[in-house]
């Protein structure tokens, strides 16, 4: 919704991706149909559970392998991210495939070395009522009972 549109502004939108971490929580199927509904294509893993019990699951290496396969054919990366692990894969795309690089992400936990070294950052917690979901049970604040 929202957040797709902003990252996408005046733009195409020629390729969108999330990735995510099945963990078969009650609602994320939901969630991962609305992405899907939006027009990204999903990429999932399951969430790995070590003997301990702790449990893992993250996409940074795919999320910087698929954006090095595709950047020849792009002017523009937006990362969904605040991790300041993609640090490297910024400069890279910049300095080595002329992508400029953007950033979409909550800013007060967003790395301050990644948000100085982007291209542009658009900043969620500045914007936060716009990116809101409203809830569709929500009555309306005006109307009296």
């Amino acid at each position: 919704g929202r957040i797709l549109e902003a990252a996408i502004g005046d733009r195409q939108l020629i390729r969108g991706m999330a990735y995510v971490i099945k963990s078969e929580a009650p609602k994320e199927q939901g969630f991962f149909d609305a992405l899907e509904k939006a027009g990204l294509e999903i990429r999932s893993k399951d969430i790995h559970v070590f003997q301990d019990g702790q449990k893992k699951g993250d996409w940074d290496v795919g999320i910087a392998v698929d954006a090095i396969k595709i950047a020849d054919r792009l002017d523009v990366i937006v990362l969904a991210t605040g991790d300041g692990d993609f640090l490297p894969l910024v400069n890279y795309l910049r300095e080595n495939k002329g992508c400029k690089v953007e950033g979409i992400s909550f800013g007060r936990s967003s790395s301050a070395k990644l948000l100085e070294t982007l291209d542009q950052h658009i900043d969620i917690d500045a914007k936060i009522n716009h990116f809101l979901f409203k809830s569709k049970n929500r009555r309306d604040e005006n109307v009296k009972s």
